[in-house]
């Protein structure tokens, strides 16, 4: 894995502190730092995407934000857990990982921009 895909991973973990932030963020502090985590979120992902195709760069970036976030919700804030919510999550990162594996990597032997 190369440091573009390693931005997106991490732009959509951002993604599920600042799902969470949507939800839970009852003060100015913590609506700033809610804001704060999108703003970040959506750096990380252009970055990312100086070289990885943006279409695949955001389906992961999502992908990975809405499966994080459904299952940080069961986890850690008691939302039920359901087999057909965790089936169609597995759908879900099935389409991720496939998308990430039939993108072609950057060629870096290329100008660097």
């Amino acid at each position: 894995m190369n440091r573009n895909w390693a931005l997106v991973i991490i732009a959509g973990i951002i993604e599920i502190l600042w799902a969470m932030g949507l939800k839970y963020s009852d003060s100015f502090l913590t609506w700033t730092g809610t804001i704060v985590l999108i703003l970040l979120s959506f750096i990380v992902l252009i970055e990312a995407t100086k070289k990885v195709p943006v279409g695949t760069a955001y389906a992961v970036f999502t992908g990975i934000g809405t499966a994080g976030t459904v299952l940080f919700e069961i986890i850690f804030f008691g939302e039920p857990f359901e087999y057909t919510k965790m089936f169609f999550i597995l759908i879900l990162l099935a389409g991720v990982i496939g998308l990430k594996l039939v993108t072609a990597e950057p060629d870096e032997k290329e100008g660097v921009s």
